[in-house]
């Protein structure tokens, strides 16, 4: 495929993008100026892989010239060089196809993880917790920070439900395809007989929403404010900190009632209430233009099964993909990057797959 002629009018955008930058006025609308900014990044890396592919395929042509040349001793070194270069130019066109991929706006966000106990009764529960545990040791060692936003434990030390926010680099983009159910199969702390059982929880991975993404104007806002409830009798629930936020147009509902803070309860609930609505709004707008869209690794809808989680076989399987490991003892402390790298280069193999690009 010829790529010159679209090089050369990201060589054209880009010197738009520069003037754009260069000019104070842009600053005044923080998302136009979000927008021009990442653009600029990602034309400017663009254009950098085409520089190093054409100097490549610049050393591959002289190389071949050299190894038809007179000169025996410069031919065979020639010879010997052509792999390598032959290599480098194929992973440098790999690389340059997958720069021409649209970007994911949310690639670099924070993310919302909402954990659900499924089905299972107290089981689903406990699995719920020991995915929260899981996630939390990964995170640890990723070098990311974890908030917990909101929570509903459950007897036994499980959780009915978890929400928390992720922060970091590339914590969407890392985390996005562990949407889905997952499920466990194991023999419950409280099965007497020894009988293997089959929970289910699931997980939502939403990308933190902005103000600038979008605006919740007060009119469309019902904000009550009661006793926070739960266990105990201390603390949380003597003081009226509990909020819960009902977002008039949509009917969704957010109630937070953790922290003994009603302001730092209602920013939680607000918090958790622009993802859930910059989600909405997001697959709207990829069902308009991609309802014929067939995607192996998935939707990342709650209802999709993906991962089997055997305790008795030490086994881990994401159905997407295919890929067993038998590590579930390390993968339930944190030890996600084998099946994270999986996930990702699968999602990039077939992005490439339905691209033009590969024809």
């Amino acid at each position: 495929m010829d790529f010159n002629s679209l090089i050369e009018r990201k060589r054209e955008r880009f010197d738009q993008l520069e003037r754009e930058i260069a000019d104070p006025a842009l600053f005044e609308n923080r998302k136009r100026a979000s927008e021009i900014m990442r653009e600029h990044s990602s034309v400017k890396q663009l254009l950098a892989r085409w520089t190093e592919l054409e100097t490549a395929r610049q050393q591959l042509d002289d190389n071949r010239e050299l190894e038809a040349s007179g000169d025996v001793e410069i031919a065979a070194m020639a010879h010997d060089e052509i792999p390598d270069l032959e290599k480098r130019v194929h992973e440098l066109e790999r690389d340059f196809q997958i720069a021409l991929l649209p970007p994911d706006e949310n690639e670099n966000r924070d993310a919302i993880v909402e954990i659900r106990a499924g089905t299972g009764g107290s089981e689903a529960a406990i699995f719920a917790a020991d995915l929260y545990r899981m996630y939390n040791r990964y995170a640890e060692a990723a070098g990311l920070k974890i908030e917990d936003l909101e929570s509903s434990p459950s007897e036994l030390g499980g959780l009915k439900e978890s929400i928390f926010k992720v922060s970091g680099e590339n914590v969407f983009k890392t985390l996005r395809f562990e949407s889905g159910v997952h499920r466990v199969q194991r023999v419950p702390a409280t099965e007497a007989q020894g009988r293997i059982h089959t929970s289910t929880a699931t997980v939502a991975v939403l990308p933190e929403a902005e103000e600038i993404d979008l605006e919740l104007k007060p009119e469309d806002l019902r904000i009550e404010v009661c006793r926070s409830g739960g266990p105990g009798g201390q603390g949380v629930n003597t003081t009226d900190s509990a909020v819960q936020i009902m977002h008039i147009p949509t009917g969704r509902i957010v109630r937070c009632q953790d922290g003994r803070s009603q302001q730092k309860n209602k920013e939680k609930a607000l918090k958790i209430m622009r993802a859930r609505l910059l989600e909405e709004k997001q697959r709207e707008e990829e069902a308009k233009y991609s309802a014929h869209r067939k995607n192996q690794i998935g939707s990342g809808g709650r209802e999709e099964k993906i991962r089997t989680y055997n305790y008795a076989q030490n086994r881990v399987t994401d159905h997407r993909i295919g890929l067993t490991l038998y590590n579930l003892d390390r993968f339930m402390e944190g030890d996600l990057a084998e099946m994270i790298s999986a996930l990702q280069a699968g999602d990039l193999q077939e992005r490439l797959a339905e691209s033009s690009l590969t024809a």
